[in-house]
């Protein structure tokens, strides 16, 4: 039983042991073939070709976290839209009265986050 189990891992394990002694080739080969000569224009933080200016902890507005969490909320919930499209005709008309109230519930949080101004950029 248990050399079954091992043999069935084997290819796993032969491909995982493949994947990290290559990426420990690759470190090696670029640290001994590559100049290592480092230099404080090259070790300066790049920004968009501007030489940087402030502190890289400055605080944000709030309103870039709050934008980024509800697209992510949104985009995820939308996700979902994909394989229930795939298996709506195996789950009938109770799955697509389901999805409806999903959508509707999505739709109110939407309207929601609209009328209390999260969406707006001043």
């Amino acid at each position: 039983m248990a050399t079954q189990l091992l043999t069935g891992y084997f290819p796993i394990i032969v491909f995982l042991g493949i994947a990290m002694g290559l990426a420990i080739v690759m470190v090696v080969a670029s640290v001994i073939v590559a100049k290592q000569k480092p230099y404080a224009e090259k070790n300066s933080a790049y920004e968009c070709g501007f030489p940087p200016f402030g502190d890289a902890r400055a605080k944000f507005d709030v309103r870039f976290y709050l934008i980024s969490i509800l697209f992510i909320i949104f985009d995820l919930e939308i996700a979902f839209l994909f394989p229930w499209a795939i298996t709506l005709g195996k789950i009938g008309l109770y799955g697509f009265w389901s999805m409806i109230v999903f959508l509707g519930v999505l739709a109110v949080g939407f309207i929601y986050e609209w009328r209390k101004g999260a969406l707006e950029w001043e």
